[in-house]
């Protein structure tokens, strides 16, 4: 839902105070995030958690949930944030920053009920003409991923379809399949 009906500036939205679910700002309109549900929770918990145990020992990047990005005239709040470890910000102290400037390398969004995948596609779109690497957008009602990077078509994973996140996690294994039995019974 658009919670402004004119047009506000980037600097006036970062005034705002924060909400739950979080505002986001794009085309200079402020809209509100669609309250995630348990499949929603678990595909983003379940994916960050696997980039994790990949990537930081490795110290290749690091999956936040919900991570603010500030970046070209917007602020997002991918559901899932995925930042190469010699991008994540640290003040003098080493201690990680709170405000991200940069896009992420990955943005990863999730289907919700109640949610326009058009829009989602659109924002995926957004995303690789503003410097982020690979858009994700995964529906658990079909079971598909849509893998989006700049300059190609977008390619449908399913099954046995490997994520391929080798820009900025070569080596990375997790097909659809074992993203999306995450929804099942253990």
């Amino acid at each position: 839902m658009t919670l402004t009906q004119q047009r506000i500036g980037p600097a006036e939205f970062l005034k705002l105070p924060e909400e739950k679910p979080a505002l986001e700002y794009m085309d200079g309109m402020v809209s509100q995030k669609v309250s995630p549900k348990a499949r929603h929770s678990r595909l983003q918990r379940e994916l960050a958690d696997q980039v994790n145990a990949f990537a930081r020992p490795r110290h290749a990047a690091e999956a936040f949930p919900e991570l603010r990005a500030t970046f070209a005239g917007a602020s997002p709040v991918p559901d899932v944030s995925i930042l190469r470890w010699d991008r994540i910000p640290y003040d003098d102290k080493d201690i990680i920053v709170d405000d991200i400037t940069e896009a992420p390398a990955i943005a990863v969004e999730i289907v919700s009920p109640d949610q326009s995948v058009n829009a989602l596609i659109q924002r995926c779109l957004w995303y690789v003409s503003n410097g982020v690497e690979i858009a994700l957008l995964i529906d658990p009602d079909d079971e598909s991923i849509v893998a989006f990077r700049h300059g190609l078509e977008p390619r449908v994973l399913r099954g046995q379809d490997r994520i391929d996140l080798d820009e900025v996690l070569p080596g990375f294994l997790l097909t659809a399949d074992e993203l999306f039995n995450s929804l099942r019974r253990p």
